[in-house]
């Protein structure tokens, strides 16, 4: 890893605990992050409604991480990922860091509220123990409604946490350029990581092609996982420093 120097930023006892828990949280989003990839390549989302109840009853812990049930603890990791970066480059550049939290709390929200696998996991049960067909037929159709909310992830529908959230890091990730608190190295990976983000964005909007998305979801992911635990490294690294001028990285 790199040298720290002296840098002349200082932090406040008021802070270091939100440093740290930052940190833990962006590792949890990296570990998260390759979970998720792991167990969507393991495990390929079913095509039909038919096709998720059918998983849900099989396997409900399979048919949770399938509908991004990963996402959920992912998400609230992200709010203190957020939190503890707005802290921390507030002083570099507080508009932008205003703007980058709002984007970023603002499509934690909208994740929050169309991104329920355990409604799916409910209806599943429901379909199960349904006598009738006029039951069952509605059961599909309820499931059909929140499969669409939940799993437009382009433009138009739930997507929007998936553009809100990277917008804001690629935010931050600029601000990183101009403060001693990060490295370029971290600042330039984030860069590059969120636009593969944005650009998978405007993939799943435009094409279904496995050659593209493999092109887009892979270097994404990698760059993902490695901006992350460089993030939560230096969180963690100025949670733990006392109330003295703070190293940075060359």
């Amino acid at each position: 890893m790199t040298t720290e120097v002296a840098a002349p930023e200082t932090v406040g006892p008021a802070y270091k605990s939100l440093y740290k828990l930052g940190g833990a949280a962006a590792f949890i989003v990296a570990a998260l992050t390759l979970a998720e990839v792991v167990g969507f390549t393991f495990y390929p989302q079913p095509a039909t409604i038919s096709g998720w109840f059918m998983l849900f009853q099989s396997n409900w812990a399979i048919g949770l991480m399938d509908f991004w049930g990963l996402e959920v603890p992912m998400y609230i990791m992200f709010t203190l990922v957020f939190l503890a970066l707005y802290a921390v480059l507030r002083k570099a550049d507080e508009g932008l860091m205003l703007i980058a939290l709002t984007f970023a709390l603002l499509g934690i929200g909208i994740f929050f509220a169309t991104n329920n696998p355990f409604t799916m996991l409910s209806l599943s049960n429901q379909y199960t123990t349904a006598v009738t067909d006029a039951e069952r037929a509605t059961l599909l159709a309820a499931g059909q409604a929140v499969l669409s909310n939940t799993g437009q992830r382009a433009v138009g529908g739930f997507n929007m946490s998936l553009f809100l959230v990277p917008v804001a890091g690629l935010i931050i990730s600029s601000v990183m350029l101009r403060s001693d608190s990060f490295s370029k190295l971290t600042a330039c990976i984030g860069i590059l990581a969120i636009a593969l983000s944005l650009a998978d964005y405007l993939r799943q909007a435009l094409t279904s092609s496995l050659l593209i998305t493999l092109l887009v979801v892979l270097p994404n992911v990698l760059f993902l996982v490695i901006w992350f635990i460089l993030v939560g490294r230096r969180l963690y690294q100025l949670g733990r420093l006392e109330e003295k001028a703070l190293p940075t990285p060359s």
